[in-house]
């Protein structure tokens, strides 16, 4: 079995993908999604000319357009979302090869990683993503899927994520959610097969419009019936949790929510990309 890490960066984040890459191992490639800024013009660096790495050039912006050109280019029979600033060693990328080994039935699996944020809850055991664990999301770098049972099937929402507006975030969950209702099967294991690198103060976006109006398009989707009362509470606990103005949290959650009702064609019309 062979397994690919999918690796989005943009401009010149590509001169950190080297740092990525572990002695070779010929069951083991790296594809990487290079996006390019308009009017940017920045050389490939020397140590990915590797064989078992392949580059894939993109135009434009969006990191979930990004994702969407990995998978539509990946070729191995497993394949793990990442990022410019990931590390793995040979151990964890066996870990994610092996579970997919022992449970020929798992088509999404994913894990957890290590990093400066280290406040993020997960389950203390293998838990099926049917029913989401209270506390727990997913996060990109954390997802692994089987190729076949989603490429050409499901892909990043690309009305959702960084460098995409008007949401700035919650592709992960609309990605496992599409996944589940077409069957496939979606598991989290409570293993730690990556180590991210990014910074906390670019993990924390509370204060982001974007971001904000995300969380209230996810309450419009997933939660119709109790939007208002959970509008409440999430503003609530951003004020609680990440001193996030009450008011200005609340108002910005409802925008998302009226955007979402006005724009409901943005859950079909996914691609942005040919």
């Amino acid at each position: 079995m062979t397994l690919e890490i999918l690796i989005s960066t943009l401009d010149d984040g590509i001169n950190g993908v080297a740092a990525m890459l572990l002695p070779k191992r010929e069951d083991i490639g790296y594809l990487v999604s290079w996006q390019h800024s308009e009017g940017k013009n920045i050389a490939l660096p020397e140590e990915l000319r590797r064989d078992d790495v392949k580059i894939c050039n993109l135009a434009g912006r969006g990191l979930s357009r990004n994702r969407n050109n990995c998978i539509e280019h990946a070729t191995a029979d497993v394949c793990l979302i990442s990022d410019d600033d990931c590390r793995y060693t040979h151990e964890q990328l066996q870990t994610v090869i092996d579970t997919y080994t022992q449970d020929p039935s798992i088509d999404i699996a994913t894990f957890k990683y290590s990093g400066e944020d280290g406040s993020k809850y997960y389950p203390e055991q293998i838990t099926n993503l049917k029913e989401f664990p209270k506390g727990y999301y997913v996060s990109s770098i954390e997802v692994s899927f089987r190729r076949e049972s989603v490429q050409g099937k499901v892909w990043f929402n690309e009305n959702f994520g960084l460098g995409t507006e008007p949401f700035h975030c919650g592709e992960e969950n609309l990605f496992i959610q599409d996944a589940l209702a077409m069957g496939l099967k979606c598991q989290f294991f409570p293993i730690t097969i990556v180590h991210d690198q990014q910074p906390l103060e670019f993990l924390n976006r509370s204060m982001d419009i974007g971001t904000l109006m995300a969380h209230g398009a996810d309450l419009q989707i997933f939660h119709s019936g109790t939007k208002h009362l959970r509008a409440l509470l999430k503003a609530w606990r951003l004020r609680r949790d990440e001193k996030v103005p009450f008011f200005y949290g609340l108002r910005n959650i409802h925008k998302g929510i009226s955007y979402m009702k006005r724009h409901p064609e943005i859950l079909k019309n996914k691609r942005k990309i040919p």
